[in-house]
């Protein structure tokens, strides 16, 4: 695997765990794009909406907005991002504590 597809399906994991432990499971693109920073990450704008237009053709998320896209996580993506199912194309989060 490349390295390019390691921090794709990196960023993806974090994105949905980001979303998961949000109480109400909605962020737009900007506040994303701020967390994402603090686990190592420095996407474009571009990039982030790449991203996320991805997640939701798999079902993870769904978005609404144009200006400013706003995700919201989908049961399926929560299952993803506790673990319980797996997607090729996301990383598999390692276990909590």
């Amino acid at each position: 695997m490349s390295y390019d597809m390691v921090i794709t399906e990196h960023l993806r994991i974090t994105i949905l765990r980001l979303l998961e432990e949000q109480s109400s499971r909605v962020f737009n693109e900007s506040i994303l794009l701020d967390k994402v920073e603090r686990y190592g990450f420095a996407p474009s704008r571009d990039r982030m909406r790449t991203e996320l237009r991805w997640l939701e053709e798999q079902g993870l998320l769904s978005l609404s907005g144009e200006t400013c896209l706003v995700a919201t996580l989908t049961e399926r993506g929560e299952d993803v991002a506790r673990c319980r199912v797996m997607v090729p194309g996301v990383k598999r989060p390692s276990a909590r504590k």
